[in-house]
């Protein structure tokens, strides 16, 4: 996400390293790099222009406070600075009516229709809302099936109208069976084309007039860079809409529309799709993408994916299990699947401050897991409960049984000994003192 911004940025913060103040030479050049790394995001030229004439303006002649370099200043100022430029706040979305109405729009395949299942798995995990889908994309026959699947997937209702061609119709039955049958949550997904046509303007403020919902969400491709800014606008002067998602966010984007849309539209991002999955929605942070975009990861989001994911009552005996040494492979299978519920492993690593830079040419299928997964598929109830019976001979049917080689299942076996040890390390208390009682460098201190 961002890597080539994220790269420039970090190349023209340089200039200032060793300085001892923030001067109008050495702030001019390290804003003409930030200028340049802007534009070639994609964004808007006035837009950068803007940006980098009031980090100069706040910058200028600043004193460097005590144990602040200067690059390190101008790295605060400019994240407040692309905070502010992406909305400075958080903003959620309104759910307050019984039901609130949702309407979606959007051109064709920006990714309306995959948002609305990932907005009604969000309503339903994150909100605690019951929601109800409605199609009403009457041109495209393989929208209405779309939405039906990603229904099913999460659990979640699709309202259509077979052969009515009104979409006006459909969403105002549509919220009439939703108050009728307990639905507090109507989400409408609306047609789009490939461009912006008066006709299709037409029909999606009818739409709007129609069924006044509480929420107008903008769908927008976030890969199409400024374009996208330019078809926000055309809607937003149409529709007057309340929010914008940004979809593909971890796709090859450069960023320009992020950074972008919320001067050009005044509006906020209120979403971004991070991947297929249905879980792979995001609510959208401007402090904490700032934060991504200059090299300082996400750890508050990395945490709270993780909380998303923690079973206490697990964690309690997963500890025990710990310190009595009876960790198994039951228990890694466990880890690995809670990992994985947690969303795209690269993304994952690149919200650990430093790590975006490391992976950014390395490949980390989401599959990374695949293989492992295979291996202690392979093992018998017995085996994965007790490791140690693991001999030569069962390693060779476990190799086999997985498609791996005997040195996979022992690279496996290995390193999972060396994470129970480590485990049981931190689990013992007393051990610890120990270690830091005999550890030379401890005693130094």
């Amino acid at each position: 996400m961002f890597e080539n911004l994220t790269e420039k940025f970090e190349s023209a913060f340089k200039t200032l390293k060793g300085e001892g103040k923030i001067t109008e030479i050495n702030v001019a050049e390290t804003m003409k790099e930030v200028r340049r790394a802007l534009l070639d995001a994609d964004v808007n030229f006035k837009i950068a222009k803007e940006f980098t004439e009031r980090v100069k303006e706040k910058a200028l002649g600043q004193d460097v406070l005590t144990a602040v370099k200067p690059g390190q200043l101008m790295v605060k100022i400019t994240k407040d600075e692309l905070t502010a430029l992406m909305g400075g706040a958080t903003v959620d979305i309104n759910l307050d009516a019984k039901p609130a109405v949702i309407l979606i729009a959007g051109l064709q395949g920006s990714g309306k229709t995959t948002f609305t299942g990932k907005l009604a798995n969000y309503l339903k995990s994150k909100k605690q809302k019951n929601p109800l889908l409605v199609a009403c994309d009457v041109y495209r026959p393989a929208a209405i099936d779309q939405l039906k699947v990603l229904g099913e997937q999460v659990g979640a209702h699709v309202y259509t109208e077979e052969g009515n061609k009104n979409p006006v119709e459909i969403a105002q039955n549509a919220i009439s069976y939703a108050k009728a049958n307990g639905y507090n949550v109507v989400v409408v997904d609306t047609a789009g084309r490939l461009a912006v046509d008066e006709e299709m303007m037409n029909e999606i403020d009818r739409v709007h007039k129609a069924i006044k919902p509480q929420e107008t969400l903008f769908v927008v491709d976030s890969m199409t860079g400024q374009d996208a800014v330019n078809t926000a606008k055309a809607f937003n002067d149409r529709l007057n809409f309340d929010g914008v998602v940004l979809t593909k966010l971890d796709g090859d984007t450069r960023g320009g529309a992020a950074l972008s849309i919320r001067s050009v539209v005044n509006k906020p991002i209120k979403f971004v799709g991070i991947g297929e999955k249905l879980d792979a929605l995001d609510v959208f942070h401007p402090d904490r993408m700032a934060d991504r975009i200059l090299g300082m990861g996400d750890v508050v989001s990395l945490v709270e994916r993780a909380q998303e994911q923690f079973d206490e009552e697990k964690a309690r005996k997963l500890q025990k299990k710990i310190a009595k040494n009876t960790f198994d492979f039951n228990d890694f299978l466990d880890q690995i699947n809670q990992i994985k519920k947690m969303g795209n492993i690269k993304d994952l690593m690149g919200m650990i401050p430093g790590m975006g830079k490391a992976l950014k040419d390395v490949d980390i299928d989401d599959d990374a897991f695949k293989q492992v997964e295979a291996i202690i598929g392979s093992m018998t109830p017995l085996e994965r409960s007790n490791p140690q019976l693991i001999n030569g001979s069962r390693r060779k049917r476990i190799a086999d049984g997985s498609g791996s080689t005997i040195q996979d299942v022992n690279r496996l076996l290995k390193q999972f000994e060396e994470s129970r040890k480590m485990m049981r390390m931190f689990s013992n208390k007393g051990a610890m003192k120990n270690m830091m009682r005999n550890n030379p460098l401890a005693r130094k201190g």
